[in-house]
């Protein structure tokens, strides 16, 4: 929904009703992730997309008969090599599309998730999806971050109608959803209708509105300008650090959201010592200067967490800051943490290309992807678990509304 929030606001604010469509589960190799959003606005203007072209047309359809009938539906799409240009996906992926009429009167709380995810405060919906009792279809939870919150949350739940009509449910819920706010994931989860951790009726779909992830780029030289443009590009928030004033300046880097001025290993333990670093965060150190990059490297390679950590240099360098941070006490296994030299083998050797070869490492090390040309592989493009839709889902075209 991020995507096409703007626009769903607009028309909220505006008091008109508008279909949204949300992919809420994806299985083999469909083009979209859950989250992925379509409106259907009240001039019938389509904005945003479920599948990249392939079922567009008939969410379309669906969203026009939903608004008309105020009722929710959940569906899926999915087609088998034999029906590959029926409608349907011609990836041969399944996905579930549920579409929900939003208004002020349905959705009262758009408004305050809108500021939050604006100002970049942690906030998740949770969407009843599926339930034997079609009242509970479409009925939200807004969830924040912080459990402390818990009773706040709930006084506004009471204050908005944004109950999902159980109180066993609103709590397993908000226990679910606040762990995968935390991990800025989206994900459906099941319960038993009234929920219960065991059992099935009750299907929920959370969708995560976490700050974006941190890309902090170390050593303000020529690369990194690049680098922060690809980052900016790819939704990160940048931060561009340098302990040298005359070149980590806003005018070389027009593009980073902050550029600050201190020594990169103060810094980024600052950082951490703030709580600001997480699993999502993206480091990539471009100095290759070791009185920079070894007190540097000594806290990025001792975080819990990261999900990328590269720094560039050439194999001679590589070799040279090793040994230093051998001699600094920095284990084998922390050393292994470091992808250097920084980057995929793309040949490029401008600003530029080379910051496209290191973009590509960080993509391809968060999807677990090979760098391998697709030309020369067999097998899925996209990765990730190879999940199974729901017994009942492998008819060739299975279109089912579930209301």
């Amino acid at each position: 929904m991020r995507d096409v929030l703007p626009e769903l606001l607009a028309w909220w604010d505006a008091g008109a009703t508008v279909a949204l469509a949300t992919v809420v589960a994806t299985f083999h190799s469909s083009p979209r992730p859950a989250g992925a959003a379509m409106l259907v606005g009240p001039d019938a203007t389509v904005v945003g997309s479920v599948s990249g072209g392939c079922v567009e047309g008939a969410v379309y359809e669906l969203a026009g008969s939903v608004v008309t009938s105020g009722t929710p539906a959940l569906q899926r799409y999915g087609v088998s090599d034999d029906d590959a240009f029926a409608v349907g996906l011609t990836c041969g992926g399944v996905l579930d599309v549920f579409v929900a009429p939003v208004s002020r009167e349905t959705f009262p709380e758009l408004g305050e998730v809108a500021r939050r995810v604006e100002a970049g405060e942690p906030v998740a919906v949770a969407t009843v999806i599926e339930h034997p009792d079609p009242g509970w279809l479409g009925r939200r939870r807004v969830v924040t971050a912080d459990a402390a919150d818990a009773a706040a949350d709930d006084a506004a739940a009471d204050a908005m109608g944004g109950s999902l009509a159980s109180k066993r449910a609103d709590g397993a819920v908000v226990d679910d959803a606040r762990g995968l706010l935390a991990l800025g994931q989206n994900g459906t989860l099941t319960y038993g209708a009234d929920g219960e951790r065991r059992g099935e009726g009750l299907r929920v779909f959370v969708e995560s509105f976490a700050p974006r992830p941190r890309m902090i780029v170390f050593g303000a030289i020529d690369f990194a300008a690049a680098v922060a443009r690809m980052g900016t590009f790819l939704g990160y928030h940048v931060t561009v650090c340098d302990a040298r004033p005359v070149f980590a300046t806003r005018a070389r880097f027009p593009e980073a959201d902050a550029v600050v001025v201190d020594w990169p290993h103060r810094y980024l333990a600052h950082e951490r010592d703030a709580g600001r670093l997480d699993g999502r965060t993206v480091i990539t150190v471009l100095t290759h200067d070791p009185k920079f990059d070894v007190p540097l490297l000594e806290v990025a390679l001792r975080l819990p967490s990261l999900a990328y950590l590269g720094a560039m240099g050439s194999r001679r360098t590589h070799e040279n800051r090793t040994a230093r941070l051998r001699q600094a006490g920095v284990t084998k296994e922390e050393l292994a943490r470091l992808a250097s030299p920084i980057g995929l083998d793309l040949g490029g050797r401008t600003p530029e290309e080379t910051a496209l070869s290191i973009a590509a490492e960080i993509v391809a090390v968060r999807w677990g992807g090979s760098g391998e040309r697709l030309s020369s592989r067999a097998g899925r493009i996209h990765r990730g678990p190879d999940r199974q839709p729901p017994a009942g889902a492998q008819p060739s075209i299975e279109r089912s509304v579930r209301r």
